[in-house]
C-alpha cells in the first residue's frame, strides 16, 4: 500500500520519546520550551508557543487577536475547514474569497477588491493559506491590510521551510512574523515534522506572545507582576506592608483553554526538527521527478511543477477524469486523496448562505484535483510505480 502521506518514525525518534517517559515531566515541563526555542530559532521567529494540535493553534490565534460576534474575516475555501472554523469558534463570521487558478493560493487582487467593495473596518483580518506547501506572497497581503487596519493569520501548516522572495530580494520563511501578526504550523503525522498531534504557533509581537501563554491553559497566570488580587486575599488572612504573594497562589484572568503540549510529545519534535532539511529536500527530489514524468502527459491538464520555496506537503495534479484515476490508483493499492472539497460548499457553510457559484475557480480546481503520493521515505521503485500505473490509466 503506497499511502499519500506517511510519518516517518526513527531509532532516534523513540529513543526521545523513551528518555522523555522516564524523566520527571510528562506535561508542563522543560523538554516543552526546548521545543518552543528550537522551533523558533528554524523558522526565524522571536516567539513560539506548542499547543495540542494546529486547529487549538488557529483558535487561539483568533482569540489573541480579538475576535468576536459578527466580526468578518476573510480566508480560501481551498483549505482543510479548521482555517475558518477558527473564527466561527469566537462568533465571527466567515467571508471566502477565490483561488488564483495558477497556484491554488487566495488571490490578493480578489481580496482586494473585497475589501474596496466595502467601508473601511467592515474586516477585521485575513487568514492566508500556504496551500499545499507553496508559499504565498505574504509582503502583498501585508500591504493591504495596513492600508485597511486587518491583522494575518498565516495557516502555515503545510509550508515549514517553505519562502517567498519580496521585494528587497530576501528570503522570507513562513511563518518568520515579518508579514503576518501569527502564524500556524501543525504536527499531524502527515507533516513535515511529527508528533502524533500537535501544533505551534509562532509571532514577533510579545503582547500577542504573552496572551497565548495564558489562553493555552485555561486563562491562568502565576506571573507575580499580573496578580490583580491583594497579597492579603491571596494568603487568606492579614499581611504585613511588605508580605509576598505565596508559592501556591495563581490567577485566572481570562476566559482560556487546555490546549497544552506535553513533553514527550515535544521530545518527539526535537528529534523530528533535527531532520527536518533533509525531508525537505527529499519532497523537492520528488515533486522534480512527478513534474518531469507528466511534462505533457495527455489527460493531466496542470501539476505542481517545481516552484522555488515550495515545501511540497502535497504534490497536486488536475486531470480530467479525477474519479475514473482515483479509483484505479485504489485498486492498483496507490492511496491518493483530494484535497480539498470547498470550505464553502460543506453542508455547515452551505446553510450559513454560501452556494455552488459563488468561487468558480476554487469549485473547477475541485472538479479536478488529487494529491500524489508525497512523503520522505517514498522510495524511488515506488514513485516509478505511481508514475506507470498514472500514465498507463491515461495511455
Amino acid at each position: 500500500m503506497i499511502p499519500y502521506g506517511k510519518q516517518h518514525i526513527t531509532e532516534q525518534d523513540i529513543l526521545a520519546v523513551t528518555e522523555a517517559l522516564k524523566g520527571d515531566y510528562l506535561t508542563q515541563g522543560p523538554t516543552i520550551l526546548a521545543f518552543e526555542q528550537a522551533f523558533a530559532q528554524y523558522i526565524g521567529c522571536k516567539y513560539a508557543v506548542a499547543v495540542s494540535n494546529g486547529t487549538a493553534a488557529l483558535h487561539l490565534s483568533a482569540l489573541a487577536l480579538g475576535v468576536s460576534e459578527g466580526d468578518k474575516v476573510i480566508t480560501t475555501p481551498i483549505t482543510f475547514a479548521a482555517s475558518a472554523n477558527c473564527i466561527r469558534y469566537c462568533g465571527g463570521e466567515v467571508v471566502f474569497s477565490d483561488i488564483d487558478s495558477s497556484t491554488y493560493l487566495l488571490d490578493v487582487e480578489k481580496v482586494e477588491a473585497l475589501l474596496k467593495a466595502s467601508p473601511k473596518g467592515t474586516y477585521k483580518g485575513i487568514i492566508p493559506v500556504d496551500f499545499a506547501g507553496k508559499a504565498i506572497n505574504l509582503e502583498a497581503f501585508k500591504k493591504l491590510a495596513d492600508e485597511y487596519g486587518l491583522w494575518i493569520i498565516e495557516d502555515a501548516c503545510h509550508a515549514p521551510e517553505g519562502f517567498f522572495i519580496d521585494n528587497k530580494g530576501h528570503k522570507q520563511l513562513c511563518g518568520n512574523g515579518n508579514y503576518a501578526d501569527l502564524a500556524i504550523f501543525s504536527f499531524h503525522p502527515v507533516k513535515h515534522i511529527a508528533t502524533g498531534e500537535g501544533g505551534m504557533i509562532t509571532t514577533n509581537n510579545p503582547e500577542l506572545y504573552q496572551k497565548l501563554l495564558q489562553l493555552r491553559t485555561h486563562g491562568i497566570t502565576r506571573e507575580v507582576s499580573k496578580f490583580t488580587n491583594t497579597v492579603e486575599f491571596a494568603t487568606g488572612k492579614n499581611v504585613s506592608e511588605n508580605a509576598n504573594y505565596p508559592g501556591w497562589y495563581m490567577e485566572m484572568q481570562t476566559l482560556g483553554y487546555n490546549y497544552r503540549f506535553t513533553d514527550f510529545q515535544a521530545a518527539l519534535g526535537i528529534s523530528q526538527l533535527s531532520r527536518a532539511a533533509q525531508g525537505i529536500i527529499k519532497r523537492r527530489q520528488i515533486a522534480q521527478r512527478y513534474a518531469e514524468a507528466f511534462d505533457s502527459q495527455k489527460g493531466i491538464l496542470g501539476q505542481s511543477g517545481i516552484v522555488e520555496g515550495h515545501a511540497y506537503h502535497l504534490y497536486v495534479i488536475e486531470v480530467e477524469d479525477r474519479v475514473g484515476l482515483y479509483n484505479y490508483l485504489r485498486e492498483q493499492q496507490i492511496f491518493a486523496q483530494i484535497h480539498y472539497i470547498p470550505c464553502h460548499l460543506m453542508p455547515y457553510y452551505r446553510s450559513l448562505g454560501w452556494q455552488e457559484g459563488d468561487l468558480p475557480l476554487s469549485e473547477k480546481y475541485y472538479q479536478h484535483c488529487i494529491s500524489l503520493p508525497m512523503y520522505p521515505t517514498l522510495t524511488d521503485e515506488e514513485q516509478e510505480y505511481v508514475i506507470s500505473k498514472i500514465k498507463e490509466f491515461y495511455d
